[in-house]
C-alpha cells in the first residue's frame, strides 16, 4: 500500500510563492514590534496537560491534541483514567505557555515585561476557510503593568502592524468584561449563569437582537431580565456614546474607574494611531477565554467579513501558577487569516533583491563551474540573490518557472563557450 502523499486533514503544505509572503510578514512584524520595546522569546510546542486542561481556555480545552505518556509510564493493561495515559498536549495558543514561561523566569525579566512570541499552535477544529488545525499565531503581552497604558500600546503597536502590511479601514472592537457582569446583574441575572448569558450574546452578530432574546427565553431565563438586558443595547444604539450611556445606566454596578480607563484608551488611540482604522465601543464583544478580567478587544476587517485577532487582559493568570497575581494583557494578530487575505489580494513582496539565475550545462569543465560560481559569489555580495542551477533539457520551460519566482534575468553558461 502506497504512503498518502496529502498533508494530514486540517493541515497544509506551504509553497514556495506563500512562504515568501509569510516570511515578509514576520519580518514586517518582528521590525515593528520591536520599535514599541517587545522582545521576542519561544516556548515549547508541548505543555503539561494540568496547564492546558486549567478550565481559562474556553472552548479550546475540547479541541486539545493530547499526548499519550512515553516508555515504561504508558501502561494501557492499568490505566483507569484518561490521566493514567496522557500527560501532555499540544499548545492550543501561546498565552498559556507565555504566562509558565513568565512564572518560572520572572526573576530573570524586567518588569513590566514586553514579550512577542511567534509560533504554531494547534487545535483539534473543524478545518474552514482561514482556520487550520495547525497554525502560526503572533502573539504581544506585557506583564506588570496594571495601568491601561498596555492596552494603550497593545492597539498601537498591533494596528500600526496591519496599516505597514497595506491593511485601511478596518476596525478595532474594544469592550469590558466588568461592563459584561455589570449589564447582566444589572438585569438581574445570576451570577452563575454569565457565561451562559454571554454565550448566547455573542451570537448578537449572527442572530441579531430578536435570536438573543429568542435564545435566552428558551434557556430558561425570566422574561423580565431577558427585556431589561436588551433595553440596554437598544439604549447604546440610540444614544451619542455609548459608553456613557452604560455608566449612567449601570450606576451602583459598575465602577466609575471601569468608564474612565476605557474611554481614555479610545481617545489616547484615536489622537496617536498612525493607521487607517476605527476603534469602536461594542458591547456585545465577549471574547471565548474564561482568563479575561478586564479590557477584551478584537480585529474586524470587511474584507474577511470576522474577527482577524484579538486578545484582552488576564491579570489574574500568572496567580494559578505561582500563587500571586501579576497584571497582564495581550494583543494576537490572526496570522493565518492575514497571509489568506494578502494571497488572495495578490500581493507582492515589496523592495526584493535583484533575482538572476544562472544556467549550466550539463559538462561544463570543473575550472570552468568554479568560475561561474565565483561570479555568483561576486553578485551575492552586492546584494543580489543569485540561483545556480543545471540546464534542463527543455530551456524555456524551465525559464517560465524560473520567472513565475520572480527571476528577471538569465545567464548561461556552456561546456563550449563559443555556443
Amino acid at each position: 500500500m502506497a504512503l498518502s502523499k496529502k498533508p494530514v486533514t486540517g493541515m497544509k503544505d506551504i509553497m514556495p510563492e506563500e512562504m515568501q509572503i509569510r516570511d515578509y510578514v514576520i519580518s514586517v512584524i518582528k521590525e515593528t514590534y520591536a520599535k514599541f520595546g517587545f522582545t521576542s522569546i519561544e516556548t515549547p510546542c508541548v505543555e503539561n496537560i494540568e496547564n492546558l486542561s486549567n478550565k481559562q481556555g474556553g472552548e479550546n480545552e475540547k479541541l486539545i491534541f493530547k499526548i499519550l505518556k512515553r516508555g515504561e509510564k504508558l501502561n494501557l493493561e492499568t490505566a483507569e483514567s484518561e490521566k493514567d495515559l496522557v500527560d501532555g498536549g499540544l499548545r492550543y495558543d501561546l498565552t498559556v505557555p507565555l504566562v509558565r514561561y513568565y512564572s518560572n523566569h520572572a526573576n530573570e525579566l524586567p518588569s513590566p515585561f514586553k514579550a512577542l512570541q511567534m509560533g504554531n499552535v494547534w487545535r483539534a477544529d473543524r478545518p474552514q476557510r482561514g482556520r487550520y488545525r495547525q497554525f502560526m499565531q503572533c502573539d504581544i503581552d506585557i506583564l506588570g503593568e496594571p495601568s491601561n497604558l498596555a492596552e494603550i500600546e497593545l492597539i498601537l503597536a498591533t494596528t500600526t502592524t496591519l496599516g505597514k502590511l497595506g491593511f485601511k479601514n478596518f476596525q478595532i472592537r474594544i469592550n469590558e468584561r466588568r461592563i459584561l457582569k455589570a449589564m447582566a446583574a444589572y438585569s438581574g441575572f445570576a451570577e452563575e449563569s454569565y457565561d451562559s448569558v454571554f454565550i448566547t450574546l455573542d451570537k448578537m452578530d449572527k442572530i441579531g437582537l430578536e435570536g438573543v432574546e429568542k435564545e435566552l427565553l428558551e434557556n430558561g431565563f425570566a422574561a423580565e431580565s431577558v427585556e431589561k438586558y436588551l433595553n440596554l443595547f437598544k439604549g447604546i444604539e440610540e444614544s451619542e456614546n455609548g459608553l456613557a450611556y452604560l455608566a449612567k445606566e449601570l450606576e451602583g454596578f459598575l465602577d466609575e474607574e471601569v468608564r474612565v480607563s476605557l474611554q481614555e484608551i479610545m481617545d489616547s488611540v484615536g489622537a496617536t494611531k498612525s493607521a487607517d482604522f476605527e476603534l469602536v465601543f461594542d458591547p456585545t464583544l465577549v471574547r471565548g477565554m474564561s482568563y479575561y478580567t478586564g479590557t477584551i478587544f478584537e480585529v474586524a476587517m470587511p474584507e474577511f467579513g470576522g474577527s482577524c485577532g484579538g486578545g484582552g487582559r488576564y491579570d489574574k493568570m500568572v496567580g494559578k501558577f505561582t500563587g500571586n497575581d501579576v497584571p497582564a494583557c495581550g494583543f494576537s494578530i490572526g496570522f493565518e487569516r492575514i497571509i489568506l487575505l494578502l494571497m488572495e489580494s495578490g500581493f507582492k513582496v515589496p523592495s526584493q533583491p535583484a533575482k538572476v539565475a544562472y544556467l549550466i550545462e550539463k559538462g561544463i569543465p570543473s575550472e570552468e563551474l568554479c568560475k561561474v560560481i565565483a561570479q555568483a559569489q561576486e553578485e551575492r555580495k552586492d546584494g543580489t540573490q543569485v540561483l545556480v542551477v543545471r540546464m534542463n533539457k527543455n530551456k524555456k520551460f524551465q525559464k517560465e518557472q524560473l520567472t513565475k519566482d520572480g527571476y528577471t534575468e538569465f545567464k548561461e553558461f556552456y561546456k563550449n563557450p563559443l555556443k
